[in-house]
């Protein structure tokens, strides 16, 4: 597609142009963002904004058009989400990361025929979220391929692909104004010493330092520090702040090289054996499986236990269907359903930590899309969506699992949307993971390849279930934290074939994924998958932590706990999809880890 550079000048900004060229992206044009003429820097927590002397040249060197504008806003949304959570075009006046919106509606306008965007965010969920956010409003696809790399790795790579920058700003423990100007190849054996001392973030993740890229292999000249000046804003035992004042700057042209970048591998080791395991579809499956005809058209149902509600069989009975309604109409009377039987207890559509759709065909699903994205903004609630034998004039169905709580700032929420070579980006309007009352619902996970969102090809049920392991894998390890590591409660492995059933579950005994063998695990055939895959993934964790009380003070706490499993179908808190899956109650020891 094309697309447009989102540059800061540093390294990681230039960096993953790279990384779009070799994706076969075209590069049309660059935009940045920088203080008002005659200052040098502005306290910016989205954007950097010393070095903006530079830019120009960086733009020239890249031989590409850069529009600019001036930063006006401020940090006034500093939460983990960034708008509204009913509509995704709402706004935070004021903000700073509305006047990205403001530049790249502008270029926009220029260029209509751009698609995407480059941004090379790292691990700031605060930066990526932002500009998200911004694309989504603009119908632009953001292109993020080091988005969750290892920072030790990129830096490694950074230089052995020819990229040169040069140090510009130093604000972490350990680095000094002596630092200012030096090279990435220079300069990395002190911060992998810093990294390893202090804990300095290696690609400067945590601020503690800025870059300018003064050559890389795209661009067609290179540019030359004739004349620079240290500027210190503070010096300290513990960390000097200063910046390079780059007083007199030059581009020289320079011959034009091939170049080759490393793109990490699409599997990792723990999923590398399952992506080889050969799917023997002869096993007999007969006395394996249990067949459950289409349901019968019932009401719509729903139960609470404690802070949780769950809502099921929602869809357009004929009592109320009426006639003639388009799919698009189904949809909003599904919702108005669900919403009122929310409303009973007090809740709202916000408060759903997963939604399971079900419809008549998957011919269906961009229609679907289409008008449920309008009653979500950001972080919607996680989801699976599949085809399946409906009664007849039924094609949409939604089983809701909503949860109370004492507010919704106690649900959290991984809804990522850039391409990347990390997990799919999501295809629909859902979150990858939601995260409440301690319970992490993973959204169903297809075997897509990251960086393209496409399947495999040649087509291999090993291998599409390899890799939709490794996404929920890879999305628990980003909702994760230092203090919890997560167990597994349920999985649910949605099948397209009915064969590909119990040698699948022979493939996965034999891989012993970890906490699967402990956890409940139901395999599920449907009529249709989205993007005709063969296999999705869909799971639920528990973060391992549990409220605690202080007998002494009365005081309460999250603290870790170690699991103790049993077997059996004791049911927490009542069943949810549709009947279909019943989570596993847990008992908690009060031994910590």
């Amino acid at each position: 597609m094309k697309y447009l550079a989102l540059l800061s000048g540093g390294k990681d900004s230039c960096y993953n142009l790279l990384h779009c060229h070799h994706n076969g992206h075209t590069l049309i044009a660059a935009a940045s963002l920088g203080p008002a003429p005659g200052k040098e820097e502005l306290d910016s927590y989205l954007y950097q904004t010393v070095g903006q002397d530079a830019i120009e040249l960086v733009a020239r060197a890249l031989d590409v058009p850069l529009y600019r504008r001036v930063i006006t806003g401020s940090a006034i949304e500093q939460g983990s989400e960034y708008g509204s959570r009913t509509c995704i075009s709402t706004a935070v006046n004021g903000d700073e990361t509305e006047d990205l919106y403001e530049l790249l509606s502008s270029v926009k306008s220029e260029h209509p025929d751009i698609q995407g965007v480059s941004v090379g965010a790292i691990l700031s969920n605060y930066q990526r979220v932002r500009v998200e956010h911004v694309c989504r409003r603009l119908g632009l696809t953001p292109l993020c391929y080091l988005w969750q790399r290892n920072q030790g790795s990129l830096l490694s790579e950074m230089i052995e692909a020819g990229l040169e920058a040069v140090i510009i700003k130093v604000a972490g423990i350990g680095l000094t104004v002596n630092h200012l100007g030096r090279t990435l190849a220079e300069m990395e054996p002190t911060l992998r010493k810093l990294n390893n001392l202090y804990g300095l973030h290696i690609c400067g993740e945590g601020g503690e330092y800025e870059t300018l890229t003064i050559d890389c292999p795209l661009f067609k000249h290179k540019i030359i520090l004739e004349e620079v000046e240290n500027v210190i804003h503070s010096d300290n035992a513990f960390a000097t702040v200063a910046f390079l004042r780059m007083k007199k700057l030059q581009l020289t042209p320079k011959v034009p090289t091939t170049f080759t970048i490393t793109v990490p591998p699409l599997l990792d080791d723990h999923v590398i054996s399952l992506s080889t395991t050969s799917i023997d579809l002869t096993l007999p499956t007969q006395g394996k499986m249990r067949t459950i005809q289409a349901h019968p058209l019932v009401p719509a149902s729903s139960v609470a236990r404690g802070p949780w509600v769950s809502i099921s069989n929602v869809q357009v009975t004929h009592n109320n269907r009426g006639s003639g309604l388009t799919i698009e109409e189904e949809v909003r009377e599904c919702f108005a359903i669900a919403k009122d039987l929310l409303a009973q207890y007090g809740l709202d559509l916000l408060n759903c930590t997963i939604i399971n759709c079900y419809i008549s065909s998957m011919d269906l699903f961009a229609q679907v899309n289409a008008i449920y994205s309008t009653f979500f903004g950001s972080s919607p609630p996680a989801r699976a969506c599949v085809g399946v034998d409906l009664p007849e004039s039924v094609n949409v169905r939604l089983d809701c699992l909503a949860f109370s709580g004492d507010s919704l700032g106690n649900r959290q929420a991984l809804h990522v949307q850039g391409l990347s070579y990390w997990a799919p980006a999501n295809i629909g309007p859902y979150s990858q993971a939601i995260l409440a009352d301690e319970r992490v619902f993973i959204s169903g996970q297809i075997g897509l390849i990251p960086s393209s969102l496409t399947l495999p090809s040649p087509r291999s049920m090993s291998f599409e279930t390899a890799l939709a392991c490794q996404h929920v894998d890879r999305i628990a390890q980003a909702m994760g934290s230092s203090d919890w590591s997560g167990y597994t409660q349920g999985v649910i492995y949605w099948h397209s074939n009915a064969k590909t059933v119990v040698p699948l579950k022979q493939a996965l005994k034999n891989q012993n994924p970890p906490n699967e063998p402990l956890a409940a695990i139901i395999f599920i055939v449907v009529k249709e998958l989205p993007k005709d895959a063969l296999v999705e993934k869909q799971v639920l964790l528990h973060t391992g932590r549990r409220l605690m009380y202080d007998s002494d003070d009365g005081s309460s706490s999250l603290r870790p706990c170690r699991p103790l499993f049993m077997e059996g179908m004791n049911e927490y808190p009542g069943k949810f999809y549709n009947g279909v899956f019943t989570v596993l109650q847990r008992y908690y020891s009060d031994q910590w880890k």
